[in-house]
């Protein structure tokens, strides 16, 4: 193995003024512009393609296999729980309902804390082991601070999680099980991330800033060597490595993409592979500015100060430098922007799981979602070859073992909104509504979701009337003077604003209380108007929860 100890050729690179600095335990961003993102930048000219490529299939799988284009100088330092190697799995039912020849799923679901954020806990943590860090602040909204607890724990690091009150609480406990002190912050990720950095400059701990993005970037671009390599098995019968005509994630950082660019630009330069493959990245339509700006023709990004997703892990709303790489990437090599919304996410989840036996993260839901818009929309062709980042695992985390004394909470909410009904704490908010209702007219153009509702109202006994448009639902209503209506917004024809209005002009109906479920990301404008209209609002985001509903008709009996 070709080590980096005596070569001494690992530096930082910022990506905005290109200064170079060593990789130190004071790395904390460039120190002479501030830049966050800083790239590792190596002496390729040492490496002996042939011979490595001879190296690389005598090694193990996992990440760890490609050392020589890693920042780590000395192989010891490797903190490792078998992460990497993940499998490259070939569609067959849902590619065929796509009409794509060749769509590949690489399946990160199956690392050691089950996303891909293992490769980049492993890089960075092996980095600070080396650099002697022994305690750490990281800002997260799930899968960076459990992957770093879980490596933390391995290395005798301490971990300072910090989370935005949005990311789930199985998360949060999950990097609590590891030892990780957890800090929920009442704010956005944006906000978390400040308060994280202001604590660790007050306490004097290091914080996962510089080295993240050195991490983020290295760690991820394996993931391109391992797509080529595989690739290059079931296309190429071994004969050579290959890049696929498109890779597809779903971004809110960007940090994913940018490495593994890197990755196939570092095998194209060392000639593994012929060509770059073009990037779908995919945001949730609740927090887009990365498609915002793209679809403006527009280099730098328009932060969301608000977002309006229930996907928590692609909550960011100002991308950064990172939005500019990328795209100068799709306008160097190709690629495209797209935004798909929760519900969306919801559907392309189960089309997943049924035909091909994945259960997947929101997060690789949106970037399924995003996939199926681009075939229907002849962006991808049917003889592309394609690979969709599967990032990580649906399957829920243990809930139980720490008891209640697990987390620390911070408010820090300062900007004033329009008030709305309540759409946390469900039960309690329905107390606001007549325990006696035995009549519900739902309004829901969704089958689906329509069915669930309807199913879990009858357990409880209420009698159900069933309306898929606006138009019919008002009828309904006006026929049966329901004692409760329960309405979508987003409709043909007589969307959900012009049911209530009607409902609450009409002296007769305005007494009945309305219940608006809708996966609409609200403006400022629409808040104002639902505020003084309905009784109780929820964001249903990627799916109509059965538990939801449950809480929604607790008052039922």
């Amino acid at each position: 193995m070709l080590t980096h100890k005596d070569t001494n050729r690992i530096e930082l690179e910022c990506i905005n003024c290109h200064t170079r600095i060593p990789l130190t335990k004071s790395v904390a961003g460039c120190p002479q512009c501030g830049e966050n993102i800083l790239e590792a930048r190596y002496d390729l000219s040492l490496i002996n393609v042939q011979e490595w490529l001879k190296a690389i299939k005598q090694r193990g799988r996992g990440l760890w296999r490609y050392f020589e284009v890693l920042p780590l100088y000395d192989p010891a330092n490797i903190v490792s729980l078998g992460e990497g190697g993940t499998p490259l799995v070939k569609s067959r039912a849902l590619a065929s309902m796509l009409g794509l020849r060749n769509l590949f799923i690489k399946d990160e679901r199956q690392g050691p804390t089950a996303s891909f954020k293992d490769r980049q806990a492993t890089v960075a943590i092996s980095a600070m082991k080396e650099i002697g860090v022994d305690s750490v602040v990281v800002a997260s909204t799930g899968n960076v601070a459990i992957a770093y607890a879980a490596y933390g724990a391995r290395a005798g690091i301490k971990l300072w999680a910090f989370f935005p009150s949005l990311a789930p609480a199985e998360k949060m406990r999950e990097a609590a099980v590891y030892g990780a002190e957890v800090i929920k912050i009442t704010g956005t990720y944006d906000q978390t991330k400040e308060i994280a950095a202001r604590y660790a400059k007050r306490q004097g701990l290091f914080l996962d800033r510089g080295i993240k993005s050195v991490a983020a970037i290295e760690a991820m671009k394996t993931m391109a060597y391992e797509i080529a390599e595989q690739l290059g098995e079931q296309l190429e019968g071994g004969q050579r490595w290959r890049s696929p005509d498109w890779f597809i994630q779903g971004v809110s950082g960007g940090m994913g993409p940018i490495g593994v660019g890197k990755g196939f630009r570092e095998m194209y330069d060392f000639g593994l592979v012929d060509k770059m493959p073009a990037m779908g990245m995919v945001q949730s339509t609740g927090c887009a500015p990365m498609v915002e700006a793209f679809n403006r023709g527009q280099r730098i990004a328009t932060p969301v100060e608000d977002p309006q997703t229930i996907i928590s892990t692609l909550a960011t709303g100002n991308p950064g430098r990172a939005y500019e790489l990328l795209y100068d990437y799709v306008a160097k090599y190709g690629g495209h922007f797209t935004s798909a919304s929760d519900e969306e996410a919801f559907h392309a989840t189960r089309l997943v799981a049924r035909n091909d036996g994945l259960s997947v993260e929101p997060a690789t839901a949106v970037a399924f979602a995003g996939l199926f818009k681009m075939v229907r929309e002849g962006v991808i062709k049917p003889d592309d070859v394609v690979v969709v980042n599967c990032s990580g695992h649906t399957m829920p985390v243990e809930t139980q073992i720490l008891g209640d004394q697990w987390q620390r909470s911070v408010d820090v909410s300062e900007r004033a909104h329009t008030p709305l009904p309540p759409q946390e704490g469900l039960a309690s908010a329905m107390e606001q509504i007549d325990a006696q209702v035995r009549r519900v007219v739902v309004i829901e153009d969704t089958p689906d979701a329509a069915r669930l509702i309807r199913r879990v109202l009858q357990a409880k006994g209420a009698e159900v009337h069933l309306a898929h448009d606006g138009a019919t639902g008002l009828q309904i209503v006006r026929q049966m003077r329901p004692d409760l209506v329960i309405t979508d917004l987003m409709m043909p024809n007589v969307d959900g604003f012009e049911v209530i209005d009607t409902l609450k002009a009409d002296p007769d109906l305005q007494h009945i209380p309305v219940v608006v479920i809708t996966a609409k990301e609200l403006t400022a404008k629409e808040r104002a108007r639902l505020n003084s209209q309905v009784d109780l609002l929820l964001q249903k985001g990627s799916t109509i929860d059965e538990d939801v509903i449950e809480n929604l008709v607790d008052k039922l009996n």
